[in-house]
């Protein structure tokens, strides 16, 4: 086959067709517009680059849509190149909210658009949403809100900042009742919760995440409440480097209790052994911080005091030992 021939097939053939006929569905919860989620069985595959690109969360696997072929079935890339031709023109299953995708990027830069959006205000649609559909108390809200984390998205979202070091923001988690996604046009560094120089680094993988701990400790004077976005970017990288280098920092890889989980706690556990620092599992019971802190709520039946737990009795806790290499 010309190389033409196989750059119109790569340029033909999506890789969510590959995976929807391998058996793979999409998992809306876990899915972005530029970021879409498939698994079977335990298998996992994360869809980029409109549907050009994937990785493996699980592993360093990644590529295009030949790539995608062998790393299902390792075979010879002639028959690679046969299985992706017969997908010419196969249309894959769209989630729902693709049709209802926005144009074209925004005019106005990041921190424009940012500032322009109103701060939560109580008994805002945000407010609301946060409180009654996440169950956050109000106190770990205007905590967030009192350090300029949290914006009112459209039709009661949430728009939570990812800034960097400098304090400037870069993007933001959006998520609502019925969206989730990132800021269009910007970057994911980490979204941040207390004090700045806290020692103690608490890092999940969403803002609600991170607000949901924060909420079950009782917003620990000690530690940094952060999110990863649920990726794993390089500036997301280098930021958490740059503070697993301070003075008695303590890593604590508080991110999601399933298989993705473990992997970026591994790889948070390698950075701590690389920068000689503290490193500990915290793993919550359910799959993650915020479906712990709704059962911990619930079981109080309240919803507007203050979680009295300091963290849910049986989440683990186990001290990683520090890794050497990426």
């Amino acid at each position: 086959m010309e190389k033409a021939d196989i750059e119109e097939l790569r340029a033909r053939v999506p890789c969510a067709a590959v995976l929807d006929q391998a058996g793979f569905a999409i998992d809306l919860k876990e899915s972005t517009r530029k970021a879409m989620k498939y698994r079977r069985g335990d298998d996992i595959v994360i869809v980029i680059h409109d549907g050009k690109g994937w990785f493996d969360p699980l592993s360093e696997a990644k590529g295009d849509v030949f790539s995608l072929v062998d790393h299902l079935d390792r075979m010879p890339f002639t028959q690679v190149l046969q299985r992706v031709a017969e997908l010419v023109g196969f249309a894959p299953g769209e989630p729902a909210w693709t049709r209802h995708a926005r144009g074209h990027a925004p005019d106005v830069g990041v921190g424009e658009r940012w500032t322009r959006r109103r701060t939560p205000w109580c008994e805002s649609a945000t407010w609301r949403y946060l409180r009654d559909r996440r169950d956050l108390p109000e106190t770990v809200i205007r905590a967030a809100i009192q350090q300029e984390h949290l914006r009112e998205g459209p039709r009661g979202s949430l728009w939570a900042a990812h800034s960097d070091g400098a304090g400037l923001v870069t993007g933001w988690e959006e998520r609502g009742p019925e969206w989730r996604g990132f800021a269009t046009g910007g970057a994911k560094v980490l979204f941040r919760l207390g004090a700045p120089r806290a020692p103690r680094l608490c890092i999940t993988e969403a803002a609600i995440d991170a607000m949901s701990l924060a909420a079950l400790e009782n917003l620990r004077s000690d530690s940094l409440y952060l999110s990863t976005g649920g990726g794993w970017a390089p500036a997301t990288e280098a930021a958490i480097r740059g503070l697993a280098a301070q003075p008695g920092a303590h890593l604590v890889a508080a991110t999601d209790n399933n298989p993705q989980g473990d992997v970026y706690a591994a790889r948070l556990a390698a950075i701590a052994g690389e920068a000689a620092c503290r490193c500990e599992r915290l793993r919550p019971v359910d799959i993650d911080w915020n479906e712990d802190l709704r059962a911990t709520r619930r079981g109080k039946g309240s919803r507007g005091g203050n979680p009295a737990a300091a963290r849910p009795p049986s989440a683990s806790r186990v001290k990683l030992r520090p890794l050497r290499g990426p």
